[in-house]
C-alpha cells in the first residue's frame, strides 16, 4: 500500500496552509505530519522549480498518492499542471484534487478532466488575444498612437544626428539628452534607412 502525501502552497508569507491541511483531513485522508509539504511561493513559479515541491517529488515512489486541495496549488499555468501530473503518473504516483471531487488526475476520468481544463485555458488565452488585438485595432482607428512614446523629439533627433556627424560620442549625447546609448543608435539607424 502506497503512502499518502499532501502538498499545500500559499503565495504570500501573511497566509498559511492550515486550512488546506484541515480540508485534506476532513476529506478522509490520513496524512502523517512528516508527509505534509507546505511552502510559500507564487503559483506562477513552475512546480519543478519550487524547492519544496521538487524535494517532495524526490521522496515519492510508485503507488504513493499526492493530495492537493485545488489544482492551482500545483500551478496557475494549465500546461505546467498537466506536465507535472503526467510526470507523476509516469512514476506511478496518483494525484488527487479535492476541488475536483477528489478525482485521481492520473486515472482515465482525471485525464479527461485535465484535457477539458487545458482546452478551457487555451480557449481563454485565445479570447484574451482576440480582445487585445481588437482593442489595439480600435485605438489605432481612433488615431491613438500605440507603443512607447518617443524618447526624443524630431528637433532633438536632428541635433543628435548633427552632433554625431561632428564626432560627438554616443555616451556624451546619451547623457546630454538623458536617454540610453541605444536610443541614440536608433536615431542613427532610422536616419540611415531613409
Amino acid at each position: 500500500m502506497g503512502r499518502t502525501f499532501a502538498y499545500c502552497r500559499v503565495s504570500t508569507s501573511d497566509q498559511n496552509t492550515d486550512n488546506q491541511v484541515r480540508e485534506i483531513e476532513a476529506a478522509g485522508f490520513a496524512v502523517e505530519p512528516k508527509r505534509i509539504v507546505a511552502e510559500t511561493i507564487s503559483g506562477s513559479v513552475a512546480a519543478m522549480e519550487r524547492k519544496g515541491f521538487a524535494r517532495l517529488v524526490d521522496r515519492l515512489e510508485t503507488g504513493d498518492v499526492l493530495i492537493v486541495t485545488k489544482l492551482d496549488r500545483l500551478g496557475r499555468n494549465a500546461m505546467d499542471v498537466r506536465a507535472t501530473v503526467e510526470r507523476l503518473a509516469a512514476e506511478g504516483v496518483r494525484v488527487h484534487c479535492l476541488a475536483l471531487g477528489g478525482v485521481d488526475l492520473t486515472s482515465a476520468a482525471g485525464k479527461m478532466t485535465m484535457g477539458v481544463i487545458a482546452a478551457v485555458a487555451e480557449f481563454e488565452r485565445d479570447l484574451l488575444i482576440e480582445r487585445t488585438q481588437s482593442g489595439l485595432a480600435r485605438a489605432k482607428a481612433a488615431g491613438k498612437s500605440l507603443g512607447r512614446p518617443a524618447a526624443l523629439t524630431i528637433d532633438q533627433k536632428r541635433e543628435v544626428l548633427a552632433a554625431r556627424a561632428a564626432g560627438h560620442s554616443l555616451a556624451a549625447l546619451a547623457k546630454q539628452y538623458d536617454v540610453s546609448r541605444a536610443a541614440i543608435q536608433r536615431v542613427e539607424k532610422a536616419a540611415a534607412l531613409r
